[in-house]
């Protein structure tokens, strides 16, 4: 449903509001600043509230970041009762709106806490060591699940014993490096305990006996796993230094390897007529306008994920993972060609990752006039939810126009790195409320009681309000944000925290 501020999206840029902002003084700033910060002291607020504002005392001076929750990944055969374990972690019931849908459907992340310790749960599909198909993938994804994990929480269904299967994983356990606390599972009652004990033979330390259905264990099973799993993720930070990384995606034979070896400067990667011939993420170091990048060439994505089998799955879940890794990624979409579905969800793919985006429209030398009419067309409806991104129209086949990548990708990554002072970041948010209020809802009207950048890579901004703000408020905000600060290629994430007075 529309309503009054969707039409805000798309106005031009208000110079005379850009300008307001940008006269307001660091001092002006910071006493408005401090004045919304202590109406804040009279709404009731939670440890990760005061958490995210603390994060203020940094803003001026040097960044400051909120720890990356360290992450547990739940592994096992299928059937051992890995989800009824999630279940009981959690204390509910698998819930579809909080589902956060990582390398695939099936690898599903959660925010768990156990005695004040937060920490990031990581529930995969069933592995299967010699799987073929579809099940070879979810065994590829479990492996992808351990190399971005802390720590794992290996299950094995006690009452049957150890299988050949579990036992070729434990090789793989040994090699990750990562801490394992092993999980009997199906112990429902103290008689049953005796067959944990024959789980010592898979070498991976004490059996823990739990029961996932009834709870008996859970308790002992997760104070192993914090003793093991770090106050913050080796994995999961932010991580400064070397080359920046950069991930060429896109669908099958749009030009991604052709690409790299123009970079590179020799025939690194094989290129085929026959689209997929890239199956594994192969990264190379290159150097371009002056400067070192990590380049990672990925297996082109045909379909949806969970649509694709054998191979191509195995494929489709390595790029997905190679983005994860990546700080850029760089779209190349073939010009010849009408802007597919496909496109578009390799788009979002990258935005769901939270990655800078670049947008390479490959091919450009075969570009006739008739289809460069067509294509602006279907650039201004198929990708104007990323009209923020930088497009640069290269052909990988002969080099032309590379150089423009780096620009492309130096304004990508400031956007990606950039962050608003506290002080000016609430000045913005009570100039722009004052000039365009939220609309009266119910017979009320939610007010933004103080704003903070929690983060960047990618930027991240936490909204204390005193009532829900409409989807096209919040756009409405993030436009101006663009409009006012830049962010040129970076996805910029908006949360509300609704909060109410304190009972007197």
């Amino acid at each position: 449903m529309s309503n009054e501020f969707d039409d805000f999206e798309f106005e031009d840029a208000d110079p005379g509001f850009i300008e307001k902002i940008k006269s307001v003084s660091d001092e002006e700033a910071a006493i408005r600043m401090a004045a919304l910060r202590e109406g804040l002291e009279e709404y009731e607020l939670a440890q990760e509230d005061l958490d995210a504002l603390a994060l203020e005392l940094g803003f001026d001076s040097e960044p400051a970041y909120l720890p990356a929750l360290p992450v547990l990944a739940i592994v096992g055969r299928p059937n051992v009762g890995k989800s009824a374990l999630v279940n009981r972690i959690l204390g509910r019931r698998e819930a579809v709106v909080e589902d956060k849908p990582g390398v695939t459907r099936d690898r599903v992340s959660y925010k768990a806490e156990w005695n004040g310790r937060k920490f990031t749960l990581v529930d995969t599909g069933g592995w299967e060591p010699d799987a073929k198909g579809i099940d070879k993938a979810v065994a590829i994804q479990a492996e992808i699940a351990i190399e971005l994990a802390d720590a794992v929480l290996f299950v094995v269904d006690a009452m049957v014993g150890a299988t050949s299967s579990d036992e070729r994983v434990v090789p793989l356990l040994r090699k990750s490096g990562k801490p394992v606390v092993l999980a009997a599972n199906k112990i429902d009652d103290l008689k049953q305990e005796p067959e944990a004990a024959g789980l010592w033979s898979l070498g991976l330390g004490e059996p823990m006996p739990v029961s996932a259905v009834h709870g008996r264990g859970v308790a002992d099973l997760l104070d192993a796993a914090m003793a093991v799993l770090p106050e913050e993720s080796a994995v999961a930070k932010q991580e400064f230094g070397g080359p920046r990384r950069v991930a060429l995606i896109g669908r099958p034979n749009v030009g991604k390897s052709s690409l790299l070896n123009k970079a590179i400067g020799s025939e690194r990667v094989v290129v085929n007529e026959l689209a997929g011939t890239t199956r594994d993420p192969i990264d190379e170091q290159v150097e371009l306008g002056g400067r070192p990048w990590r380049f990672i060439d990925t297996a082109g994505i045909r379909r949806r994920v969970h649509l694709t089998e054998g191979a191509d799955f195995y494929a489709s879940l390595r790029t997905a993972a190679a983005v994860e890794r990546a700080e850029v990624a760089v779209v190349l979409l073939d010009v010849t060609v009408p802007i597919s579905e496909a496109d578009i969800r390799i788009v979002d793919m990258a935005l769901e990752a939270g990655r800078a985006l670049v947008l390479a429209f490959n091919k450009w030398d075969e570009l006739d006039d008739e289809r460069r009419r067509y294509l602006e067309r279907e650039i201004e409806q198929d990708l104007d939810h990323v009209n923020w991104a930088p497009r640069v129209n290269i052909s990988a086949k002969t080099g032309r126009h590379l150089e423009k990548l780096v620009p492309a990708l130096e304004v990508a990554l400031d956007g990606w790195d950039t962050r608003i002072p506290t002080g000016k970041l609430n000045a913005f948010v009570q100039e722009l409320t004052m000039e365009n209020p939220h609309p009266v809802r119910g017979g009320k009207q939610p007010r933004i009681l103080f704003a903070t950048q929690v983060s960047t890579r990618p930027p991240k901004f936490v909204l204390f309000t005193t009532g829900f703000l409409d989807p096209g408020y919040r756009r409405f905000i993030q436009r101006r944000l663009r409009e006012t600060y830049g962010f040129e290629g970076s996805p910029i994430e908006i949360s509300m925290r609704i909060r109410e007075k304190r009972k007197r």
